[in-house]
């Protein structure tokens, strides 16, 4: 860690020296044959998957982790669109903040919908629960959702906490999917830590207060869209998100970065409107090669009422559109 007492000079790295230099989680190598397994059999049942990342990374200050930087997500649009990937028929493998909303019991969050609100004690001398008759249609309609969904073995659910989880697992996952081709579909909708403290930096122990400031210089994270769309997957529909909160910036933003990257899709929300508006920005068909920074791209805009139908959620329609450019993408054929 940078500090007055400890002053280092910002590195900047690569996704290759990243991963070089960082230490992988403990759990990656069980995380990445559970993976394995899990889209071999997808494999032989001709389905096609889709990776949703999910919620916000931590930046720990301390090796022994006291202090960390958060990012602000729920993973309320990842839990959401997941369900709807599902219910299309795609098998899901849903990479998730620990702890952050997931597919199904999203419904029954702790802060918005408790579960415990909707359940009495039928008759305290034997114990007995029942749902509340108001509440019973819809959980019926979740828990059939969820049941089969696991009945079928579409879901697979993978945890981090860290930026560096994050990074790891990506690579290892999108390397493992790489044996789909065109079924592969990537929906990137976690909020990302643009910075980090490599390990070398940290302190040891607790940071000590009593000093009346504290100066932190972080490190920027590698761009891990570059690899992922060059060399971990390069047949795979590769869809990243992309939140600001000036509206005038999305387009033009996400423009550099399908520059940048060379993948299908940016979905750009602003952050007071994304409930309910957001803009989808992509390439024109055959308009240049990916490489090529100045070709032509085209963008529109998805929008729904909520006042009409306050119980409409836009990840329906999200998924419902991307469900198209997929399958448009898995018939072209075409080898990037």
């Amino acid at each position: 860690m940078a500090t007055d007492a400890d002053a280092s000079s910002p590195q900047v790295f690569s996704a290759e020296s990243y991963f070089a230099t960082q230490p992988p989680p403990p759990t990656l190598e069980s995380d990445t044959a559970r993976v394995r397994e899990f889209v071999q059999r997808q494999v032989h049942a001709g389905s096609k998957v889709v990776l949703v990342t999910s919620g916000g990374t931590t930046v720990p200050l301390e090796l022994n982790v006291v202090r960390f930087l958060d990012n602000f997500s729920a993973g309320t649009r990842g839990a959401t669109s997941a369900e709807y990937f599902l219910k299309a028929g795609y098998a899901v493998i849903f990479m998730h903040r620990q702890f952050s909303l997931q597919p199904f019991s999203r419904h029954y969050s702790h802060s918005t919908h408790p579960f415990l609100d909707f359940l009495d004690i039928e008759d305290a001398s034997s114990a007995e629960i029942a749902v509340r008759p108001g509440e019973r249609p819809q959980l019926l309609r979740v828990l059939a959702a969820y049941k089969e969904v696991q009945r079928a073995g579409k879901l697979l659910t993978l945890t981090f906490v860290t930026v560096n989880d994050y990074l790891w697992l990506l690579r290892a996952v999108s390397q493992e999917m790489g044996v789909l081709g065109r079924s592969g579909l990537y929906y990137l909708a976690a909020a990302v830590s643009d910075f980090f403290l490599p390990r070398q930096k940290m302190s040891e122990h607790k940071i000590q207060s009593g000093k009346g400031s504290l100066h932190i210089e972080m490190d920027q994270v590698p761009k891990i869209l570059k690899p992922l769309v060059a060399e971990w997957t390069r047949e795979g529909f590769i869809v990243s998100f992309k939140l600001e909160t000036d509206e005038r910036l999305l387009v033009p933003k996400a423009r550099q970065a399908l520059a940048r990257y060379g993948h299908q899709v940016v979905v750009g929300n602003d952050l007071h409107r994304r409930k309910f508006e957001v803009v989808f920005v992509s390439p024109k068909p055959g308009s240049a090669s990916r490489d090529e920074v100045d070709r032509d791209y085209e963008e529109s805009w998805l929008r729904i009422d909520l006042e009409k139908d306050p119980q409409k959620e836009i990840e329906d329609d999200i998924v419902g559109e991307l469900l198209q450019r997929h399958e448009r993408w898995i018939q072209s054929g075409v080898t990037r």
